[in-house]
């Protein structure tokens, strides 16, 4: 398509994507659940890239509750819970009865000052809660929310960096990320 504005043997690939914004690995802003909360675009680099983090193994079956998170330093941290759902990825299991997070643990995450919460599910609220009280609670409290994370195993528990940055744009809640961790 490009070869008739180039010389002869010059040509560029201009693609097109059409995509539902929370499609794969996505990261949520504020404006994902209120309309006055901040979009993409106004989400600091620094809430979304290089980040330290660290991961959460959780015990529990389905509701990953406040204990998976007491007598850790999260503060500035991107927190990534883990609970082995990514193995049910591709199956009908992964979209059934999900693990997630109780709205005790997200407010115990704010109170910690977790600085970004990513989990390896399809969501981190309940999805039979139609409240959706943890993406509430920590969007409100500016708090990026990352879903749909894979190979959380890999990750160490701590002294890593962490990035989940999608494209910088207006009017957008979600947005699909290339979330990756670096071993510091």
């Amino acid at each position: 398509m490009s070869r008739e504005y180039y010389a002869e043997g010059t040509e560029f690939h201009i693609g097109r994507i059409e995509l539902v914004a929370n499609t794969g690995t996505y990261v949520d802003a504020p404006f994902h659940r209120f309309p006055t909360g901040k979009d993409l675009s106004e989400l600091p680099l620094a809430s979304l890239a290089d980040l330290p983090g660290v991961r959460i193994t959780a015990d529990q079956d389905r509701a990953v509750d406040v204990q998976s998170f007491q007598g850790k330093d999260l503060a500035g941290k991107a927190v990534l819970v883990h609970t082995g759902w990514s193995r049910c990825w591709r199956t009908e299991k992964y979209f059934e009865y999900p693990p997630f997070l109780t709205r005790q643990a997200a407010e115990f995450l704010v109170k910690s000052k977790a600085a970004l919460v990513g989990i390896d599910s399809m969501n981190i609220d309940d999805i039979h809660d139609k409240t959706r009280p943890v993406h509430t609670v920590l969007l409100q409290a500016d708090i990026p929310i990352v879903e749909h994370l894979t190979n959380l195993e890999e990750t160490p528990v701590e002294g890593f960096r962490f990035f989940a940055v999608p494209v910088k744009v207006k009017s957008f809640g979600s947005f699909p990320v290339r979330a990756f961790a670096i071993a510091e």
